[in-house]
């Protein structure tokens, strides 16, 4: 088992965890606050992105809160460990980050206006941890699913990077990659802050705006 600083280093294909065949259940009875099916086939038009940035509850709820996104999810990606349990991520062993899966109508909301809330309630300068929780599964990512989506991503490190270093930030440490499998996370962590208003939740402004490379549209906060 790994302990302490161990678990802020990515393991090896061959120091993680075997994990399994079988994948998770996904809750039948679709989201929790939007009604919409948390896996696919999603409607036509739709596209997907994935943001690794903490705790995966407060997260979640972020992007669920925005007009025109159809449903989220949260779950395990960009480790090594197939179909993990929760308690496998946190020792470390797996390398997957926790991560929100979002389903989005582009006619109705942007990816920079996505990239928007996930620069602004995070601080993606901290590397394996954000705030108290430490460890790979709490790292900064951006997981993309186009050219273009990574192309925005890019520059829009780039962009607020500028805007770090002026307010005397440090550097982003955000890993930007092209989205990995995606495990759903197990049912009691899907919409965790709607089940449980008063459960915790790390996220908030982190005091430098994102300026879009479009028009400003203001983050969506519950």
């Amino acid at each position: 088992m790994r302990f302490g600083r161990d678990k802020v280093a990515m393991p090896s294909p061959r120091e993680a965890l075997a994990g399994r065949g079988g994948a998770m259940p996904v809750q039948d009875y679709g989201h929790v606050v939007l009604g919409a099916p948390l896996a696919e086939p999603f409607p036509e038009g739709c596209e997907k992105a994935m943001f690794g940035m903490g705790c995966f509850w407060g997260a979640e709820r972020y992007f669920w809160s925005l007009e025109g996104v159809h449903t989220t999810a949260v779950g395990y990606a960009g480790g090594h460990t197939p179909n993990p349990t929760y308690q496998e991520v946190c020792t470390g062993r797996t390398g997957h980050n926790e991560v929100v899966l979002v389903v989005y109508d582009p006619a109705a909301v942007s990816y920079e206006q996505l990239l928007k809330v996930f620069w602004e309630v995070h601080d993606p300068t901290q590397g394996m941890r954000q705030g108290n929780d430490v460890g790979t599964q709490y790292r900064s990512g951006i997981y993309t699913f186009t050219e273009a989506q990574r192309a925005a991503a890019t520059a829009s490190r780039d962009r607020y990077q500028a805007r770090l270093v002026a307010a005397g930030y440090g550097r982003v440490t955000t890993e930007i990659a092209d989205a990995p499998e995606f495990y759903y996370a197990e049912e009691y962590h899907q919409q965790f802050l709607a089940r449980n208003p008063g459960g915790y939740c790390n996220h908030g402004f982190c005091q430098v705006a994102y300026d879009p490379a479009s028009e400003s549209d203001p983050v969506s906060r519950p």
